[in-house]
């Protein structure tokens, strides 16, 4: 049965202009990211990295989806398609996409300090200190820090294990667990990898590279797909 998975990162939500989560000179947002993205953080000053989440989910909420969120939600409506994300926006959503697994969590929830499988919806753009879960442990951005487990690792594994197409969107391929994925792809599994250095990419498969934007190159291969 035919399933297509659709693996995504960064790049697909730069066209939308969100900033890539690490930059050339090794920050994020002007950040080194040991400093808002690790539990250590959190410990060390909760504030600063509350403020940090803040600030990136009004760029979220501001952003719109693009021709590749909208182009690939147009294909789940006539195939099986899952997408499987690295990132935390909620754009593929927005583009009209179900089903979505996020690897890296959603910065448009809260989760408990305590429990990351309590989590909830943010009314506005922000969580404010002080505010709690049911247990009253503090709440913080629902967000896998880098040093946590990956809770949605396994289900992505299965998924890709079935694929019959397998799309590698926008991503460079270097952040673990999630780069391990494509290993798990079928031996017969048709890959495509779309991003502006896809045939740079270290993927030891045979796969047909489209040296392509996300917003020109996945329009392209939804209409072959398609036809």
């Amino acid at each position: 049965m035919e399933h297509i998975v659709v693996f995504t990162g960064a790049g697909i939500s730069a066209e939308s202009g969100l900033k890539t989560f690490r930059g050339d000179d090794g920050l994020w947002e002007g950040y080194r990211v040991e400093d808002v993205a690790t539990p250590e953080a959190w410990q060390r000053n909760p504030a600063q990295v509350q403020a940090f989440y803040n600030v990136r989910r009004k760029s979220v909420l501001a952003a719109q989806p693009n021709a590749a969120h909208l182009a690939l939600a147009a294909l789940q409506r006539t195939k099986p398609v899952t997408i499987i994300t690295q990132n935390i926006d909620d754009l593929h959503e927005r583009a009209g996409s179900t089903g979505v697994v996020h690897l890296h969590g959603l910065i448009t929830k809260s989760q408990s300090n305590i429990n990351p499988t309590l989590t909830y919806p943010i009314t506005g753009s922000e969580i404010a200190m002080g505010e709690r879960c049911e247990l009253g442990s503090p709440l913080r951005p629902h967000v896998v820090w880098f040093g946590e487990p990956v809770p949605a690792m396994g289900e992505a594994i299965r998924i890709c294990r079935q694929a019959s197409v397998f799309l590698i969107v926008g991503t460079s391929l270097q952040v673990y667990p999630a780069a391990g994925l494509v290993e798990e792809v079928p031996a017969q599994t048709k890959i495509y990898v779309i991003d502006p250095h896809a045939s740079q990419l270290p993927i030891a498969r045979a796969a047909n590279y489209i040296d392509q934007q996300a917003t020109v190159g996945v329009p392209n291969v939804v209409e072959e797909l398609m036809a």
